[in-house]
């Protein structure tokens, strides 16, 4: 498995980011955007990269604060998040930073680019589409919904998944309500996939960590199901 930094400037930050590619495969193939949880680039969007790379994609880790930094705690990562989400000029910013170094590769189909992501990094695979990035898809996973643009999703390209558990006190069904109603109205080609009794973070096995298993926990069956919900999008929108 090969693997390298990628750096380029997004939102006015350094990012450095984590690149992975099986080097056995020649030519262009279809590249994946990772985008981490709330917390910053850290292993469990790596390991999901290099997943992807040994499926046969270009898979990039992207960073999400500059500098491949992490932020410890909630409080203060919501502290930075809070006026990204008031208003996503700086998410998409990020985001395409991460977009535009991936497809300037020679060994990327820039024509099959998907985006991904975990937690607010969903949030970050979301926005990017409906900026009007030319996307094949957008998955998010235990992803928030939201967005201060909802208008946006007429520019949507891009097929969408998300993978949200039924029980998640984040993403409560008044906010799955109105993305359904966003997506409905911007036309867009878009599917959600519930999982009874599991909250936020379930595919991160590191979710404990947190000590708040009523808000956060991983659940093996909901990740193990929603990859595979992954993989069957990607065989739809990459064919």
């Amino acid at each position: 498995m090969h693997t390298e930094i990628v750096k380029y400037m997004a939102d006015g930050l350094s990012m450095v980011s984590h690149l992975y590619f099986d080097e056995r495969q020649t030519g262009p193939r279809p590249g994946v955007l990772v985008f981490p949880e709330a917390f910053g680039l850290g292993e469990h969007a790596k390991s999901r990269a290099e997943r992807l790379a040994g499926l046969g994609y270009v898979a990039l880790a992207c960073d999400l604060h500059g500098n491949g930094s992490m932020v410890n705690g909630l409080e203060a990562v919501m502290a930075i998040l809070g006026p990204m989400m008031a208003d996503p000029v700086h998410t998409r910013a990020r985001a395409r930073g991460g977009f535009d170094a991936l497809t300037a590769r020679a060994d990327v189909d820039a024509s099959k680019i998907a985006a991904i992501g975990y937690c607010f990094g969903g949030t970050m695979a979301l926005e990017l589409a409906r900026s009007g990035a030319t996307l094949a898809g957008a998955a998010g996973f235990h992803s928030g919904l939201g967005t201060a643009r909802p208008q946006d999703a007429r520019n949507i390209k891009a097929r969408v998944l998300v993978c949200i558990g039924a029980d998640d006190p984040g993403i409560p069904p008044e906010q799955r309500a109105a993305f359904e109603q966003e997506m409905r109205a911007g036309g867009v080609d878009w599917q959600m996939h519930l999982y009874g009794g599991v909250v936020h973070s379930f595919t991160n096995p590191a979710a404990e960590k947190l000590g708040r298993p009523e808000f956060a926990r991983y659940d093996a069956t909901a990740d193990a199901r929603s990859w595979a919900s992954m993989q069957n999008f990607f065989t739809e929108i990459f064919r």
